[in-house]
């Protein structure tokens, strides 16, 4: 099995091979997927859900996990506002490369658009998405206290609460042993947003 997808299905084989590193590793996931180009394929949903999980179990402390992971989103996102407010529309008139693909970028545009500043908080839970919003935000010139605003309440939304959520469900025993389960659950319903967009635009162009 290719490791990325063992990565999204088996994300506590990922998180335990990083060892005294695993929070580190975490952080630094979360903090590329909210803003970087090249995080736009990061898991962090998953990610952060088997955190918590991993957490109740006692793998590492459960407050430290909260406290590394929701400034690290809040930042991601601020890099990728200041990235699109200092580019601005240049940005759109960028080739696609390895670790830019302008078609997400679009696709946040648009969401923006239909939106407005609620994408901040909604795009958090929209894979690809969730971290091109921020560039577009900036971009877009979003006045920076609005846009602080969002993004401390959509990372707070995100981080804390699917690390909350693998916490406190690592503690049933079903969920414990049959957790890839929640996992798919969590996969699939960040890809429903993504297919139901693609049909939409299929349709509006027939």
């Amino acid at each position: 099995m290719p490791d990325y997808i063992l990565t999204l299905l088996k994300p506590e084989v990922f998180i335990i091979s990083l060892g005294p590193w695993a929070l580190a590793g975490i952080t630094a996931i979360v903090f590329a997927e909210s803003g970087l180009f090249f995080g736009f394929f990061l898991p962090g949903d998953s990610l952060l859900f088997t955190a918590g999980l991993l957490a109740s179990q006692g793998y590492f402390n459960f407050v430290t996990l909260l406290l590394v992971t929701f400034p690290a989103a809040v930042l991601g996102d601020n890099v990728g506002y200041w990235f699109g407010h200092q580019v601005g529309p240049k940005i759109f008139a960028r080739d696609d490369s390895l670790l830019f693909k302008k078609h997400h970028l679009i696709a946040a545009q648009k969401f923006y658009d239909k939106h407005g500043a609620k994408t901040i908080v909604l795009a958090r839970f929209v894979p690809f998405v969730r971290t091109f919003a921020p560039i577009v935000a900036g971009a877009a010139q979003m006045h920076y206290t609005t846009f602080m605003t969002y993004n401390l309440l959509g990372g707070f939304l995100w981080a804390v609460g699917l690390s909350s959520l693998g916490y406190f469900l690592g503690n049933i025993p079903y969920i414990h042993e049959h957790y890839e389960i929640v996992i798919l659950l969590i996969i699939f319903g960040s890809i429903v947003p993504i297919v139901l967009h693609f049909f939409k635009n299929l349709k509006e162009k027939s």
